[in-house]
């Protein structure tokens, strides 16, 4: 973990690019706009009719960017479409705009595709937004906010690095650390770390430092009057981390592939839990 991120001087929504777009994403974004998209259209045409590039650039260039047909990019000697002036056009406005605008662009190629061309995009889309920890994903020819504000400032809040707290933090800014490790993340070692920081905040609270999570929230449901569903519900949670996917054990042959979802969910429960419990302890 970066010092910047110990600290908590590195917001979460910039980690996981909630409402920004970094050079990397825009990058990888791009290299599928281009490769997946633009390259696989059909650049000829019988019968000298419009070949399926020049449709798809034409109904961009109307549709999308709201431009007259007239000023597309177009050889002088005829109406056909340059497509490398084109291209070069796209990518310059593409690297430049703001990133709700280019989420606006994706989202029109992948209902272009979904509806037109049937190239496949929306899925190579999604791994690219996946592999760069966006928090966005296309669902329905939708581009679709998969972690939201108030996910966010959970994470955030449960985060606040004070004295009191500091085993709490450091577990959950290493499971978004672990998260939004975009060359190997570990989505194991995430969730191990998410449910760690409810672990570490009960033995605090019990000043009990060797009880298990099931024990300390025994006795805060006991002290606090916790309701006895959500002590349950925790408790199950923490089963859950014991024997699926091999997050505290060893793998087993039959364990489900932990994914981002997973990793995210118990992030955001987790923090939101804490959150509780400062508040029903008034910590």
């Amino acid at each position: 973990m970066r010092f910047s991120q110990r600290i908590g001087k590195r917001p979460v929504k910039t980690v996981l690019q909630v409402e920004s777009i970094d050079s990397d994403l825009r990058n990888r974004l791009w290299n599928t706009v281009l490769e997946v998209f633009f390259n696989k259209l059909k650049n000829y045409s019988s019968n000298y009719e419009e070949s399926q590039k020049e449709r798809v650039c034409k109904l961009i260039w109307k549709e999308f960017y709201n431009f007259p047909i007239d000023e597309i990019p177009s050889y002088s000697n005829s109406n056909e479409v340059y497509i490398v002036g084109f291209i070069n056009y796209i990518r310059k406005w593409f690297f430049k705009a703001e990133w709700v605008d280019i989420y606006d662009f994706i989202e029109f190629i992948a209902i272009l595709d979904n509806r037109a061309t049937n190239i496949g995009f929306t899925k190579k889309c999604n791994l690219a937004l996946e592999k760069e920890v966006a928090g966005y994903r296309i669902v329905n020819e939708k581009v679709v906010q998969i972690i939201s504000e108030e996910e966010v400032q959970a994470i955030e809040e449960a985060t606040a690095n004070t004295d009191q707290w500091i085993s709490v933090s450091t577990h959950l800014r290493t499971a978004i650390d672990t998260l939004a490790d975009r060359k190997t993340p570990n989505y194991r070692n995430s969730i191990k770390e998410s449910i760690s920081a409810v672990e570490a905040f009960c033995k605090i609270v019990t000043k009990d430092n060797k009880a298990t999570l099931g024990k300390a929230l025994t006795e805060i449901e006991k002290q606090h009057q916790i309701h006895g569903a959500l002590k349950t519900a925790f408790s199950a949670i923490y089963g859950y981390t014991s024997d699926s996917g091999g997050i505290r054990h060893a793998l087993l042959e039959s364990n489900i592939k932990t994914e981002f979802e997973d990793a995210k969910f118990m992030l955001v429960v987790c923090s939101a839990f804490i959150n509780y419990l400062k508040t029903k302890i008034k910590l």
